[in-house]
This record gives C-alpha cells, sequence and structure tokens, in this order.
C-alpha cells in the first residue's frame, strides 16, 4: 500500500471570557493557518521533550512521520498525548482581541480594586534482512498506542529511501540529499507508522501527538524534512517550556510581534483576516521567526484560556513541579513559555534551529484592543472634549490598521467610522 510521507518539522470565535479589566474575544490559534505543525519543546539541561502534532487530515493508511534524533530512543522515551492538552497551550498562548469600554467621561474616576522498556529486536526477522541489506540498521521496534514505530540507523540515504520506499513509503522530492545531511550529522531516524487494526479498536480516530524523549548538548530542531513537503508557505509553532525564561533562537534573529495596537471595532468580526495579514507584514520576506508570546505559566492579563495545570505540564515533560493533590488543580509555576511561530518556504531557513534558553522572564504578549466608545449621555464640558478625541482615535486607528495589515486605508477608515455610534464619526 503506497503512503504520503509525512516529514513533521522537528528539530516538527470563542466564547467570550472575562478577564481583569476587560474583555478576551478572539484568539488566533494555529487553526488560522494551513499546512502548519505544533511542537511543544521542553527543556532542562541536557534534557529534551519534544511533542509533535500536525494538521494532517487524509486516511490513516496514508500517514507517516520520519524525526531525526540525536541517538536511539528507548520504548519509555515514546509516548503520546492528549490532542486537547497541546491545543489547550496553543489557545493560551495566541494572540489575542480584547475590548474595553469607555467610561463616562463626566463621572469621576474610580479607585481601582485591589482586590515502557525498550524491546530490541535481537533475531532477525524478514524485514530486517532486507533493511540490513541496505545499509539500514532496525535499532528497535515499538507498539506505541495506536503507532508502529521503527527506530533506524543508515549508512547511506540512498539505502535508507529504497529501504522506506520498499516499505511503502512516498519519498518526497529531494528526500534523499536532506537524509545525508542527518546521516553525515549521526543521526538515527524515528519513523512511526499507524497500525490500522489498532487504530479502528480505538475509542478515537484522530492521531494523537507523539512525544519522544532524550539528553543531548544539542538544543535544536531540525527542520529540514519538514520542508520537503511545503507547496508554498509552511507555519509552525514552536511552544518552548523552560524553568529559567524565555527560549531564543542563536543562528536566525526573531521578529517580535507588533503589539498593544488599538484596532478599530469591526475586527472583532474580521479578527481571523486581521491577524493573518498582520503576520504576513511581520514575518521576514526570507522566511523566519516571530515571536508571538512570552510569559511565566503561573499568571496572565488578559487570559485567552486558563494556565496549564501542573498535570498537564507534566503531560508534556516538565518534571519539576509539585504533583496535584486532592484539594484541585495546581497552575504551573516556574514555567516560562515561549511561542515562536516560524514561517518559510522550500528553499528558505537552509539551516536547523538552535535554541538557548535565558534568564530573561519580561512578559510579552500578541495583544490587539478595541476601546467602545461611552453611548450614555454626557452634559459637563468634559462630554465635549471626549466626543472630539474620539473621533480622532477613531481615524487613528483605522490608519494604524493599515500600516499593520497593508490593507487600503480609506476603505479601512469608512468601515471605522460605521462601526461606532453616529456621534464619534
Amino acid at each position: 500500500m503506497t503512503r504520503i510521507f509525512l516529514a513533521l518539522l522537528l528539530s516538527s470565535l470563542a466564547a467570550s471570557a472575562q478577564a481583569f479589566c476587560g474583555f478576551y474575544v478572539a484568539k488566533a490559534d494555529g487553526s488560522l493557518f494551513n499546512e502548519s505543525s505544533k511542537v511543544v519543546f521542553v527543556r532542562d539541561g541536557d534534557r529534551s521533550v519534544i511533542t509533535m502534532s500536525s494538521d494532517y487530515r487524509g486516511a490513516p493508511s496514508d500517514f507517516a512521520l520520519i524525526v531525526p534524533t540525536p541517538r536511539v530512543l528507548l520504548r519509555d522515551q515514546i509516548r503520546t498525548v492528549e490532542a486537547e492538552t497541546v491545543q489547550h497551550l496553543d489557545d493560551y498562548t495566541a494572540p489575542r482581541l480584547v475590548e474595553y469600554h469607555d467610561r463616562d467621561p463626566c463621572s469621576p474616576i474610580p479607585r481601582p480594586m485591589i482586590s515502557m522498556t525498550a524491546v530490541v529486536n535481537e533475531a532477525a526477522p524478514p524485514l530486517a534482512v532486507r533493511a540490513r541489506a541496505l545499509g539500514v540498521t532496525i535499532e528497535a521496534e515499538y507498539a506505541v498506542g495506536t503507532y508502529d514505530i521503527l527506530i533506524l540507523g543508515a549508512e547511506q540515504s540512498d539505502g535508507l529511501v529504497t529501504f522506506l520506499t520498499g516499505e511503502g513509503y512516498n519519498m518526497p522530492d529531494g528526500g534523499e540529499a536532506t537524509l545525508q545531511q542527518y546521516i553525515d550529522g549521526g543521526m538515527k531516524f524515528f519513523v512511526a507508522g499507524v497500525n490500522l487494526e489498532r487504530h479502528e479498536a480505538a475509542d478515537t480516530k484522530e492521531l494523537p501527538p507523539l512525544q519522544i524523549e532524550f539528553t543531548s548538548k544539542d538544543f535544536m530542531l531540525p527542520i529540514q524534512l519538514g520542508k520537503l513537503n511545503a507547496d508554498g508557505p509552511q507555519d509552525a509553532l514552536f511552544f518552548m517550556l523552560s524553568r529559567t525564561g524565555r527560549v531564543v533562537p542563536t543562528n536566525y534573529v526573531p521578529v517580535q510581534l507588533p503589539s498593544n495596537m488599538d484596532v478599530p471595532l469591526f475586527v472583532e468580526d474580521e479578527f481571523g483576516e486581521f491577524y493573518r495579514a498582520l503576520f504576513a507584514q511581520a514575518a521576514p520576506d526570507e522566511g523566519g521567526i516571530v515571536v508571538e508570546y512570552a510569559w511565566d505559566m503561573a499568571w496572565c492579563d488578559p487570559c485567552a484560556a486558563d494556565p496549564l495545570t501542573n498535570a498537564q505540564l507534566a503531560e508534556l515533560g516538565v518534571d519539576w513541579l509539585p504533583e496535584e493533590t486532592g484539594t484541585g488543580p495546581l497552575s504551573g509555576q516556574n514555567v516560562y513559555v515561549t511561542r515562536l511561530h516560524a514561517r518559510y518556504e522550500g528553499d528558505q531557513m537552509a539551516e536547523d534551529v538552535f535554541f538557548r534558553a535565558t534568564e530573561d522572564r519580561q512578559n510579552f504578549q500578541g495583544r490587539y484592543v478595541m476601546n467602545h466608545p461611552y453611548t450614555g449621555e454626557m452634559t459637563c464640558e468634559a462630554g465635549k472634549d471626549y466626543v472630539l478625541r474620539t473621533k480622532a482615535r477613531v481615524l487613528d486607528e483605522a490608519r494604524a490598521l493599515a500600516r499593520l495589515t497593508g490593507w487600503d486605508e480609506a476603505d479601512l477608515l469608512e468601515k471605522a467610522r460605521a462601526s461606532v455610534p453616529s456621534e464619534y464619526r
């Protein structure tokens, strides 16, 4: 049976919720982007735990995943993760649209309230014999949930490609040369396919994210295999979790997303289109990485979703937090999350991405603010000044939106005026 070879990069409007001083009304999560993958990377010392999730939508029989790894992985270093946990982290860190309502300019300002063991094949079944004849070593075979896992070593990429093709994998163009780069670097290959019998017997038909764990001095994600699937721009979200602070790429200069911008009210109905246009303007033309979020997991303002619990963080590989007790779920303390959004095409970002964890715990989030004008009766002199200032603000928001997105300014000015009460037009 022919399979589509899916090389995942590794190195791979919700209901309103009240938040402090405003309301979260929408989020820009990974679902806005096609051809996207999500990688959660927990790094602590030399220990790496990587969870990989993609937007694959094909038949289970056509799914395959290959990931370069620094060494042979043991069975207890390979797991599956609940898709909801990765989605929760995506929701929590997503750029968000918030709204505020102007107070009555004629009223005094109120005082704020403070208130598994490895099972390595020792015998040589026919599969291993075929592999060895091509210079490929099957280092281990595992069953992990609905997946069948092979850990492969190879001497040359042509033998590895021949073996994978013989097993029903369809290699994308350029795969052989890319694989050779990782073979020359001493890497092994983690290959996952779906076991159709176990998949049919499973409670859910969704393919769960896969997680691997290993130790390595290199803090990196090899993205070159993922680029082989590129049909136009690819988007990858890297959720980097550390106990120290912000994680930064060392061989690419990240761009920080424009943030804390006031936007016209009509953006609420067009937030997806707005964010895609904003990101396209911010992302480097030659491909690169944009910082969308950097914050301590213990709190947020405003929150696009509740912080992850200690149990969820443990599922993702965080092992330095106290376990939850019967008194209720604990929110993550001393876990810093950096959300990096990479965009590139097949001929861009020719180097794998290397990272380092810093002690920088400065907060940052992609945050866009709608300010609703006051709509009650105003009889004071300050009210007249407020109307004039608000008219100017509406126009300034539209002009700023044109600069952020590249959209037509005249059209935005018209839409911005139409979205506010008549006295502010």
